[in-house]
């Protein structure tokens, strides 16, 4: 069989599976669902069994449709009511401290032989992967604590903050003063949607939203999708990259459905986003990920664990500025937890691979990093704070 010919069948039969063994414990590990549908694509790419070439649907799909959902969901993931006050505050100042540290690491692999993208690479080690350890912050316990009101404001800030300086960074269509003024007049156009969205509450809107959630019509998603489509259309048209567009309007739709009453729907999105869209960019970037210029070359080979020290240090020293706010038992997991980074990774990579900034060995390499940062990361950190006192709740 031609994988090629049924990516619906090709990616659905590996989301599954993955799904399944990402509920399976090695010991103390677990594999989240996005390495196995990785790891998956890796497979069946054309540097490993072969079954399916880069490029076509599926690839378009995954880079189209599946990118977008994966940003819009990280959108709708940032609650700012969960880490307003001092969490939200530590996180920003600990994210330019972050910006800072990329940049002098993109200084100092400038001065590399083989190192090409050095500014990019700077960036992406800014990035955290909210999503990725959130389900892990919420099966064992700690996603209502202090600690995790913390660790949830860093990992915001290290979603919002890379995709803003992503959209600019990589923005070639217009002069530097006009990027700024037309990124202002999106955040004006996104504010505005949320307030529209958080003041249309009419009894007869919300009775008819409410009634249309379980029909056929399924209006509510529909406006949602709608929404989606259209933030992303302009972002584009105004010379920005699209996941901007899909994250700002991840935040306007998780606004708009917080509370008891959007539980459901939140519910709807994340199935149509996690189980049908978002598995096919990780497989995709499996499939494209460039595997064979990383085992072959031994330089390139090394850049990895290399990334991955970087990725601790970047992402993990700010947390200098929480040893106020946080003993000392909770320091080390809460660097570990800010320092994941894998679906941001993939994400920013690929817009850097296609936009041609970014060499494919270079992506390569800093995603096998991130790889081993979800792998690793998590795993220490939720070890770490099992051996420790119970967790304090959220200041309120």
């Amino acid at each position: 069989m031609d994988l090629n010919t049924h990516p619906f069948l090709t990616v659905m039969a590996i989301a599954l599976v993955a799904s399944l063994l990402s509920e399976i414990r090695f010991g103390t590990l677990r594999v989240p669902v996005v390495v196995w549908e990785m790891m998956f694509g890796i497979l069946i790419g054309p540097y490993a069994l072969g079954l399916v070439r880069p490029g076509g649907f599926m690839q378009w799909f995954g880079q189209g449709p599946g990118l977008a959902a994966l940003f819009f969901m990280a959108g709708m993931e940032l609650d700012l009511q969960k880490v307003k006050g001092r969490p939200l505050s530590l996180a920003i100042r600990g994210w330019i401290l972050s910006l800072g540290l990329g940049l002098a690491a993109a200084a100092v692999l400038h001065s590399l032989p083989g190192i090409q993208a050095p500014m990019m690479v700077g960036l992406v080690l800014t990035t955290t992967a909210l999503g990725t350890f959130m389900p892990i912050l919420r099966d064992t316990g700690n996603l209502d604590s202090r600690f995790g009101s913390f660790v949830l404001a860093a990992g915001a800030a290290g979603e919002f903050a890379p995709v803003m300086v992503v959209s600019l960074v990589l923005t070639r269509k217009f002069g530097a003063w006009q990027e700024i003024a037309l990124m202002l007049a999106f955040v004006v156009v996104a504010v505005g949607a949320a307030l529209i969205a958080l003041g249309l509450r009419p009894p007869r809107v919300l009775k008819l939203l409410e009634r249309t959630m379980h029909s056929s019509t399924q209006l509510p998603v529909c406006l949602s999708l709608l929404l989606v489509a259209s933030f992303v259309s302009l972002s584009t048209a105004i010379g920005f990259e699209a996941v901007l567009g899909a994250f700002a309007s991840g935040m306007v739709v998780g606004l708009a459905s917080r509370g008891q009453q959007g539980k459901v729907f939140r519910h709807k999105m994340e199935a149509i986003c996690f189980g049908f869209l978002v598995p096919f960019f990780f497989v995709a970037s499996g499939i494209s990920l460039d595997l064979g210029s990383l085992l072959l070359s031994p330089k390139t080979l090394l850049l990895a664990p290399m990334f991955l020290i970087l990725f601790l240090v970047v992402r993990g020293a700010p947390v200098i500025l929480y040893r106020n706010d946080l003993p000392g038992y909770e320091q080390l997991p809460f660097a570990l937890y800010s320092a994941t980074a894998l679906p941001m990774v993939v994400a920013i990579t690929d817009i850097g691979v296609r936009s041609g900034i970014m060499p494919a060995h270079m992506a390569a390499a800093v995603v096998g990093a991130g790889l081993l940062s979800v792998l690793l990361f998590p795993t220490i950190a939720g070890v770490l704070l099992e051996r420790q006192p119970p967790r304090r709740p959220r200041p309120r």
